[in-house]
């Protein structure tokens, strides 16, 4: 398997049956679609690694090889973009670009830049293919420069069909809050359809293991499924440094394994880094990577610990995942509590003038942190390796673990 994020984003890549009927499907909606006087939105539906992202990237290619290249095609001529709001995974596509004649870097934008050029010109696009929507802002945001109020009803102003991947479980800030009867509200207007990819392709886990995580991500400890192994490198560990020390062999051996890390320490900084520690084990947070390699791609980087906003929508062979002290078991149960008070990521939980309900806000805010433990649950391929800050629900993992070897 290549390391390389490109190679696994490739357009090239053969697809399963299903997704090429779905890039069929979709290229005779866009087709449909393109001459109406009116926008309309297909919506790609799928959990982490269930293959979105290939998906798009092999629609887009071809979109983009009928709009320059094929004169007789319904495409032909038209202007199209692909757009995500994730600095890294943009960085994988406009590499993606530059070796190909029909795809150009200058396709690819963050929604932002989309809207402020178009905006530049008075021009409207032809179609707008979207990764990776759950990180859409739903409210204004200085930081990035938007001023309006939702990203996705700006984009659909000014374009006349938009294909869009979404996961709900994937959505981790208040700026881009977004549940599934959301973002259905919003495209109600316009003639719409969707699908919903369930395979998982990242992982080659059992289904029993990953059902696992998500119940685990759900808030509940269940008992390990006896084939938790099968196939896949599934540790448990009571010793974050062993955890570390296992993770560079096996980076040693296969390349791209790293150290991933919920939220929940607090800011010490050393020498101008911020670490995390637990026992003998003592890492920096990811750095700003200012460079067009992915940040997992960076062989420096397997001694930095990797945040959601490093890994999200990027496979590693080997992940090691420190659950930290934002959450912990309840004692006396086999539940997770979200430690609110002990969530270190301020920017993530900005107040909301459309969410005002106290409880409402709980919740949603308690829903986000999962979110984040899932997202890093499913990025390793090989082997997910895992270690929990908090005593009570690591000596429950160890037992669980335990209970597993003796069967």
């Amino acid at each position: 398997m290549s390391n390389q994020a490109i190679e696994k984003l490739s357009p090239f890549k053969e697809l399963t049956d299903e997704q090429a009927e779905l890039v069929d499907d979709v290229i005779d909606f866009a087709r449909k679609h393109l001459e109406q006087d009116h926008p309309a939105v297909y919506t790609i539906l799928g959990d982490a690694g269930t293959g979105k992202s290939v998906v798009l990237s092999q629609l887009f290619a071809r979109i983009q090889k009928a709009a320059r290249i094929q004169a007789d095609s319904p495409f032909y001529g038209t202007h199209n973009y692909f757009l995500v709001n994730h600095p890294e995974v943009l960085k994988v596509y406009k590499q993606i670009a530059g070796p190909i004649k029909t795809l150009l870097k200058k396709d690819y934008q963050r929604p932002t830049t989309f809207i402020n050029q178009l905006d530049k010109r008075n021009e409207i696009s032809d179609i707008v293919v979207i990764d990776e929507a759950h990180l859409l802002l739903s409210k204004p945001d200085h930081y990035n420069n938007f001023y309006h109020e939702n990203q996705l009803v700006e984009i659909i102003k000014r374009a006349k069909v938009v294909i869009l991947v979404f996961d709900p479980y994937q959505v981790l800030r208040m700026k881009s809050f977004w549940t599934l009867d959301r973002l259905n509200e919003l495209v109600a207007p316009y003639p719409h359809q969707s699908y919903q990819l369930k395979h998982q392709f990242r992982m080659t886990a059992s289904d029993e293991l990953i059902d696992w995580f998500n119940n685990l991500t759900d808030g509940q400890i269940k008992p390990l499924p006896k084939n938790a192994r099968e196939h896949y490198d599934f540790r448990i560990f009571d010793d974050a440094e062993l955890m570390r020390q296992t993770i560079v062999k096996r980076n040693q051996e296969v390349g791209l394994s790293r150290i991933l890390s919920t939220s929940g320490y607090p800011s010490t900084l050393d020498g101008g880094k911020h670490y995390i520690t637990e026992g003998r084990f003592k890492m920096p947070w990811d750095q700003y990577n200012f460079t067009a390699t992915p940040w997992a791609e960076l062989p420096e980087t397997i001694d930095e610990v990797g945040s959601i906003y490093t890994c999200q929508g990027f496979d590693l062979n080997y992940a090691g995942i420190i659950i930290g002290p934002v959450i912990s078991q309840k004692p006396d149960t086999n539940q997770l509590q979200v430690n609110l008070d002990r969530f270190t990521d301020t920017e993530a939980f900005k107040k909301r003038a459309d969410l005002t309900d106290p409880d409402q806000i709980i919740y949603y805010e308690k829903r986000m942190i999962l979110n984040a433990l899932n997202v890093i649950l499913k990025r390793g391929v090989k082997g997910t390796y895992l270690y929990a800050h908090d005593p009570l629900l690591r000596k429950t993992l160890v037992m669980l673990d335990q209970q597993l070897n003796a069967e």
